[in-house]
Order: C-alpha cells, then structure tokens, then sequence
C-alpha cells in the first residue's frame, strides 16, 4: 500500500471514531438539556377600542398570553356585531362584545360559543350611562323615564344599544317601540349624531359619556347599573375552537383572568394604590385616547372603569335571548345550551 494510500485509510477510520465520538456527546447532551420551547398558537382577538376592553390590551401588554404560549394580534371594529361575523368566517378565533341579533343568529347556525363573561352593569361601578343632547335636554329629557317619544340612537337594529334602550324603556313602564330608533352603524355616528342634536339621546360606554358630560357636549341623565342586572360583554369563539381546541382556550381564560385581576386591582379595589392605577392608565391609553395627551386622557380613562369578571351570569344571557326572540331578532329554536359552553368557567 502506498503511503498516500495509508494515510486514507487512517484518516477515514479517524473521522468515523470522531464523528461516533460527536453523535455519542450529543445524545449525552440532548439527555440534559430541555427540549426546544413549540412555536407559540397564532390566536386573534376582535375588540373595540374602549376600557371595557382592557383585560385584552392588559394581557397581551404584560406577556400573558405569551405565558400561555400565544402569540395574540388584536383586530379593532367599530361595533359588535361585526365581530360575531369575523368568528364565524375564521378571521378571528376570539370576540369580546355585547350579545347581538347577528350573535344569535350565527350561534344558531353552530358557529359560535359564549365561553365566559367580562363587562357586566353591578351597582360597585358606574358603567353605560344614558346621555342627552343639550337640546334634548333643555327640551325636558332629564331622566330616563323621558325617554317615551324621544329619538334615540344607536349602531343597528338588534344591536346592544337596542336591547339596552328597551331596558331603560321597559324599566320606565313603556315600550321599546314608543321610542324613534335611529340606526347610525357607527359608535363614531352616535356620538356625533348626539352632539349636534341630531338624535336625542343615546347610551354610551363611561369613558365616552363621562367625558362628553365634562365638556358639556350632552348631559348624563341615567345608568344602565340602575335598570337591573345585565352582562354587558361576553367572551366568545367557535364552536369548533370550544369543542376541538379546549387547551388552546383555556390557555386563553387563564391568561384574560390575570388581565381583568390587573384591572380590578388598578380601578375596582376599595383603596387601589395610586401608583397601580396611574400604570394602568398609561397601558390603556395606548389603545384608548391614543391621540390625545397622556394628562387629557387619562380622566376620561378612569372614569370609563366598568364593574368586570370572567363569571358568566347565564340567567341574564337566557333573558337576553327572550327579548331578542320575542322582537324577532333571534331565531326561536336556539337554546341557551346551544349558545353558551358552561363548562369554562363559573356561572350562575
């Protein structure tokens, strides 16, 4: 054999030992060392742009979701029944809105589940309150009781401004339809719609009312929180998300639980600590009032905190869905069974 010849021979021996000796340390190595962390679940949640949203804005600001291995983009409507449609047609995995006609009339279809609760009227906090135009009012729209023959405006018909404008008219001993409803599709519209006298009154999230009260662009002259209980806001997804992903959702829950704590603990404690609330206030403002100054916002901000918890008061959910029906506005074999998976948190 050639000493070239040799010197193959040998080298090829050597880089077989080395590269056993390699494959054999890094199986070692691979026994000590924790497995690679799994891509995080891509999940998109659907809101508006309001404090009664926080929870949302909370979670993903202080890497809760990413606690639960999600990576969350949120998507921003203008009103709630648009998301209901966003769940249905897979551009969104989650919605936190009202309950609406397009709601239950998807819900019936298999499309959608209420998995647990959020934004609910409680006499501990303000939440919507009813406002009337500076003409409405110097006209005698003082109370809500004066409601009777006013216009009132509102996104779209079976909206939840319509089901709240039926509450504070069936609290006031009228009906629904003794009001002029006004259709404006937009929140935007609403309010608009209120400061130029356009409609007479209409109901609104406390962060919007409150600061339209201040500035005396319309008069607060009721609270919803006055007409009885009412959960104001759910969390929903598909049904096949609730039925064939349950970890992902839970995951989801656990996650959206420690954002409303955060909320609680900044805006609902009996004495919250300053600090705590004002690192609340700057969170949110990056979603609500971006556009204007930390210092003008942050008023509007802490008046908007709304009474929140993730229990789900399915008694007011099955009333919801009677008056609905009862207005033609939900399908009439659709059962609170089909609507809402109880199994996810704790209801009553």
């Amino acid at each position: 054999m050639k000493t070239t010849d040799t010197w193959a021979a040998l080298s090829r021996r050597g880089w077989m030992r080395l590269a056993g000796a390699a494959a054999m340390g890094a199986a070692a190595l691979g026994a000590i060392l924790p497995e690679p962390a799994s891509a995080a679940d891509k999940v998109t949640v659907g809101a508006l742009r309001f404090t009664s949203h926080a929870p949302s804005f909370i979670a993903l600001e202080r890497g809760y979701f990413a606690d639960e291995g999600l990576e969350v983009e949120l998507k921003f409507f203008q009103a709630a029944q648009p998301v209901a449609v966003a769940i249905a047609s897979g551009d969104i995995d989650f919605g936190v809105t009202a309950l609406t006609g397009g709601f239950f009339n998807l819900a019936d279809k298999g499309a959608l589940k209420v998995v647990a609760g959020l934004y609910a009227e409680d006499p501990s906090a303000n939440g919507t309150a009813l406002l009337a135009s500076n003409q409405a009012f110097e006209a005698g729209l003082k109370t809500p009781a004066d409601l009777k023959g006013r216009s009132f405006g509102m996104t779209q018909q079976g909206s939840s401004f319509h089901y709240q404008a039926a509450l504070f008219a069936e609290a006031n001993g009228f009906s629904v339809e003794d009001m002029d409803l006004k259709p404006l599709q937009k929140v935007g519209s609403m309010i608009g719609a209120l400061k130029s006298g356009q409609v007479d009154a209409i109901a609104m999230v406390p962060h919007i009312a409150a600061a339209l009260d201040a500035s005396g662009a319309a008069h607060i002259i009721g609270w919803l929180k006055d007409m009885g209980p009412y959960q104001v806001t759910t969390v929903f997804t598909s049904t096949e998300n609730a039925t064939e992903n349950r970890d992902m959702v839970e995951r989801f829950l656990r996650a959206y639980q420690r954002g409303v704590e955060d909320y609680a603990a900044a805006f609902l404690a009996e004495t919250p600590d300053p600090a705590t609330t004002d690192a609340m206030v700057e969170l949110i403002h990056g979603y609500v009032y971006a556009d204007q100054p930390l210092e003008q916002a942050a008023a509007s901000i802490k008046a908007g905190a709304v009474y929140m918890s993730t229990d789900l008061d399915v008694a007011d959910v099955e009333k919801q869905l009677a008056w609905f029906k009862a207005h033609g506005l939900a399908p009439e074999g659709l059962t609170t069974e089909e609507l809402v998976d109880a199994s996810y948190v704790p209801t009553n």
